[in-house]
């Protein structure tokens, strides 16, 4: 044929094989549970592997794009190596409880995601993977990725044929294990690896292999005379051929001892190809079977609400008519979003934590058909469970408010944040100097890892905390611990403070503002579990004052010409009520002779008169009164207060001792949470806590905690809620619409623009309906007390009428 004679034939065309992704269960999981932390859902039920393994599955699916899945599990049983090998595994700690939970709830994620599970009494989920590639090689159609936390599977490896997909950090840092790649990690073919366990051992598995041979010794035999059965044939030849090849005499010697434990350990080593298994292939590929809602019910029943966006992402548009949802068919944009707002308030009464709940999170709710019945079911379940008139006396009132309040927003002065910004920003660069003038060298400090090898391998400093990923932790909370120790942890926390305004507020604030000079934060009415509101676009809740550097951004939010910013705040309104829901007749009578709360709890706990209370035995008082509102342990108390477990118990024990009504208070909400299984506030607003009657010490600890302060927070809420509804009634009837409105609602805090030559008469007005928002009989006699003060800005203000 002559050349250029077939230019044209038609080209075949080069079809891409199907590929089969095989999982190894109990690897991922085992990885996703060391790495990530202890999540939990909103019923108690430990989550942290479940989460990997569902974030692993999804990230799978989308770099590997699978035609087929299945997932090979261990079993609980001995295998047949424990039956040839007694110690097999025997250095392993025993799988903790919460993992094994989570491994048997585990088949839940395969069956949603439609994925097939494998599994064999007596062998390890290794050896399903070993024998469902051997019933599957000599299909040319397809090729294979075994997707694994565990190296041990790179023995399968084979060409392109056969791969492993596999975790190096984390649950994100993967790698693809083709046969050059192993090559090059190990210096030798994939099946060799039983051969380099056979000499070496496998610590992880107590494989003993030949004691004294490491690494790079069986590297070395390996790479030059290949298996062990090729090892052991030359040395009974030709012993000499060892010494011509660099091996000393100590390692021959140890070669002819351990002959038994280098065969036996490689046969441990060794995944087995032949389990009583039969594997076809699904005659439908796995996309095709897939059921979006089951993944979607079932991650709502974990709290995942994050992957479950990822999933409606991933499946969305390839998950066929099966897959999909009937809403998608209907076209769900056409819902009226102003009965989605009340009907989602609805749900986030009946389940706090379901916060921000959108369509899809009430739809799943209700299992209603559309949002009309959805509302009809919502109002049912209110009903039933006494949540009706908090609903329309409290919650549906305050949206109207919320939205007056986002469209009318705050008037920002964008001049004065870029001022601050360039301080801000060279003074970033000098303490930035300075740290490295410490370190005597220049990096990343934005770097976890650049940074924790200044402090901990140049520097020396000590730490026991680790991340997931074994690094030495630099969290703030572990910097605060060394603050002694080095100059340069002082430099790095001040540093971390100003680069945060920065990036939070001082230079996005002026990008967000509108072009009425205005910025149009969004405030979420069900954004907590607790019941107080949320801000995002941005976050106007967190802007720090404690700080000098973070007080400063409040002078950026200015009044118009005109008006003057007045700002209510509730005087320590969590511990008056702590007050009146406890009826401790000791903090009751503080409050009732307008003493100082700390000074007053200072005296009794250190057995003095008010007036011999100094500034530290006061902040004392101050850690001790706020932290037995969020159920500060022993622990959380001695780290706050900055002294012993000894003196820290012993504070507590004089502290309950004097407010015993309190003590008693707190011990009567644990016990009725655990019996109930929600704690209510002063208005009747609920909070679930299935995780209290968790049988894992730290579920049901975290749950205490959070139940402690539940109904004390929960209350706080209620009252700054129903104040914003009735001070907007009261502007209303008194025609006061156009001279003041509501412009920020931060914790405690309601800030008003008021007309100057108006501002005295309606600020009493807003005075008087925050201060009486509970008749005073019910609080046992306790005031609640407003502060208002009043100035051109948020940050420098007088005290009205001081």
């Amino acid at each position: 044929m002559e050349r250029g004679e077939n230019f044209l034939m038609p080209k075949k065309t080069i079809e891409r094989k199907k590929r089969l992704v095989l999982l190894d269960a109990h690897a991922i999981l085992h990885r996703a549970y060391h790495a990530l932390p202890d999540f939990t859902s909103h019923s108690g039920e430990p989550t942290g592997a479940l989460y990997g393994l569902s974030a692993m599955l999804m990230k799978i699916i989308t770099d590997l794009k699978p035609d087929y899945i299945a997932a090979c599990f261990d079993l609980p049983e001995p295998t047949y190596r424990h039956e040839a090998y007694e110690n097999y595994k025997a250095g392993r700690a025993k799988t903790d409880e919460v993992l094994v939970r989570q491994i048997n709830r585990s088949r839940d994620v395969f069956e949603a995601f439609s994925i097939p599970i494998y599994e064999k009494p007596g062998f390890e989920a290794d050896d399903m993977l070993g024998t469902i590639v051997e019933q599957t090689k000599d299909n040319k159609e397809l090729e294979i990725v075994i997707a694994s936390g565990d190296m041990d599977t790179l023995q399968l490896v084979e060409k392109k044929k056969v791969q492993v997909y596999t975790l190096r950090k984390g649950l994100n840092d993967t790698i693809l294990y083709d046969e050059n790649a192993v090559k090059e990690r190990f210096g030798f073919s994939p099946e060799r690896l039983p051969d380099y366990k056979g000499l070496r051992g496998d610590p992880s598995d107590n494989i003993i292999g030949i004691s004294g041979i490491g690494d790079k010794t069986a590297t070395e035999l390996i790479t030059t005379f290949g298996s062990i059965e090729n090892i052991y044939k030359k040395l009974k030849k030709e012993k000499e051929a060892f010494e011509r090849e660099g091996f000393k005499p100590r390692i021959i010697k140890l070669l002819e001892e351990g002959e038994e434990e280098a065969y036996f350990s490689k046969e441990l080593a060794t995944i087995r190809k032949d389990a009583k298994i039969n594997f076809s292939l699904p005659k439908k590929e796995w996309r095709d079977e897939i059921k979006v809602d089951s993944i979607l019910t079932l991650f709502s029943e974990l709290s995942f609400r994050t992957l479950s966006e990822r999933a409606k992402q991933l499946f969305g548009k390839e998950s066929g008519e099966d897959g999909g949802s009937d809403k998608e068919e209907e076209g769900e944009e056409e819902y009226d979003e102003e009965l989605l707002g009340k009907v989602s308030v609805g749900v986030w009464l009946l389940d706090s934590e379901m916060t921000n709940p959108n369509y899809d999170d009430v739809m799943s709710f209700t299992k209603a058909k559309d949002l009309k019945e959805a509302e009809k079911k919502v109002c049912e379940m209110l009903e039933k469970e006494k949540l009706l008139s908090l609903y329309k006396e409290i919650e549906l009132p305050l949206i109207p408010v919320i939205q007056k309040m986002e469209k009318r927003g705050v008037f920002i002065d964008s001049k004065y944040l870029k001022e601050l910004s360039k301080e801000y920003h060279k003074e970033l660069e000098e303490i930035e100097k300075k740290i490295y003038k410490e370190a005597k060298e220049e990096f990343n400090i934005n770097s976890p890892r650049q940074l924790g090898v200044i402090l901990y391998e140049k520097l020396g400093l000590k730490t026991q905390k680790k991340t997931a990923t074994g690094q030495k932790s630099t969290r703030e909370s572990e910097l605060e611990k060394l603050k002694d120790e080095h100059a340069i942890i002082e430099q790095i926390l001040q540093y971390r403070e100003l680069q945060k305004l920065l990036s939070t507020y001082i230079d996005t604030i002026p990008e967000s503002v509108n072009v009425d000079g205005r910025l149009h934060a969004t405030f979420v009415q069900t954004g907590t579990t607790t019941g107080r509101m949320a801000s995002i676009n941005p976050n106007l809740q967190n802007i720090p004052i404690r700080s000098e550097h973070g007080k400063k951004i409040r002078n950026a939010f200015v009044a118009p010409p005109g008006f003057v910013i007045v700002a209510f705040d509730y005087s320590q309104i969590e511990l008056r009520v702590a007050a009146f829901l406890s009826g401790d007749k000791k903090l009751i009578n503080i409050f009732k002779e307008k003493g100082d709360v700390h000074t007053a709890v200072a005296a009794e706990v250190f057995g003095v008169p008010p007036e011999q209370v100094d500034k530290e035995m006061r902040r004392r008082a101050k850690v001790i009164n706020f932290g037995i509102l969020y159920g500060m342990g022993v622990n959380a108390l001695r780290v706050n207060l900055g002294t012993d477990r000894k003196e820290a118990q012993e504070f507590l024990n004089e502290y309950f001792k004097n407010f015993s009504g309190l003590a008693r208070y707190l011990d009567h909400v644990k016990s009725e949470t655990a019996r109930k299984k929600y704690t209510e506030t002063f208005f009747g607003r609920k909070r679930y806590f299935e995780g209290i009657s968790s049988s894992l010490p730290y579920v049901r600890a975290q749950a205490e905690r959070m139940a402690i302060n539940a109904p004390i927070q929960g209350t706080s809420a209620d009252i700054i809620r129903i104040a914003m509804v009735r001070i907007d009634e009261m502007l209303k009837k008194k025609k006061y619409e156009g001279d003041a409105h509501l412009v920020l609602q931060i914790h405690d805090e309601l800030v008003y623009e008021i007309k100057e030559e108006k501002e005295k008469e309606i600020a009493e007005e807003i005075e008087t309906i925050m201060e009486n928002i509970i008749d005073v009989k019910e609080t046992s006699g306790v005031p609640i007390i407003v502060d208002a003060h009043v100035g051109k800005n948020w940050g420098e203000m007088k005290k009205l009428n001081g």
